[in-house]
């Protein structure tokens, strides 16, 4: 649930009486916080992990730190929803879709990061040469590049249909 120094329509309060307000800003320690309650009400949690998107979306937070503090591994929608069944079915809300958009509008406005720098990863993706050059000419068609093109996709829900099963599980030692 969120904290009660957070006002319900939609503006940051500035008061002292609270930590979660510093010069009309929430510092993202308090942010991280706020969505904690996991599997209780869904209908609840889908407003407080929509506020607290909505909040950092108005501060302007570079879309990095957006995408960790709400969508990501330890971000507020999985702290709200631990069963897949039930991430799953927050992933084809309307609440959902507006955070996608968020993040997007984020991306486009500060392609970089602002806020504490992340390290950056490298896959190696195997892939047919036709679905290659497919997203080769589709990055093209979307004046884009493909780095930029293959994350967006991969930012997207999917759905479990279109997933290949029969991953084999690594051996441990």
């Amino acid at each position: 649930m969120i904290d009660p120094a957070f006002s319900t329509d939609g503006n940051i309060p500035t008061s002292e009486s609270t930590d979660a307000s510093r010069n009309g800003t929430i510092s993202m320690q308090s942010i991280a916080m706020q969505a904690e309650q996991g599997d209780g009400d869904p209908a609840e949690a889908r407003k407080d992990i929509y506020h607290v998107a909505q909040t950092l979306y108005n501060d302007k937070t570079d879309w990095v730190t957006f995408f960790r503090e709400v969508l990501g591994k330890e971000g507020v929608v999985r702290r709200n929803f631990r069963e897949v069944r039930s991430l799953h079915e927050f992933e084809t809300t309307d609440d959902y879709s507006d955070i996608q958009e968020m993040l997007v509008d984020l991306w486009k406005k500060n392609p970089g990061s602002k806020g504490e720098p992340e390290a950056t990863r490298v896959i190696t993706v195997r892939m047919p040469e036709s679905v290659h050059e497919a997203l080769k000419t589709e990055a093209d068609e979307r004046r884009t590049s493909m780095n930029k093109l293959c994350i967006s996709k991969l930012l997207q829900p999917i759905d479990d249909k279109f997933i290949p099963s029969g991953r084999k599980e690594k051996a441990t030692k």
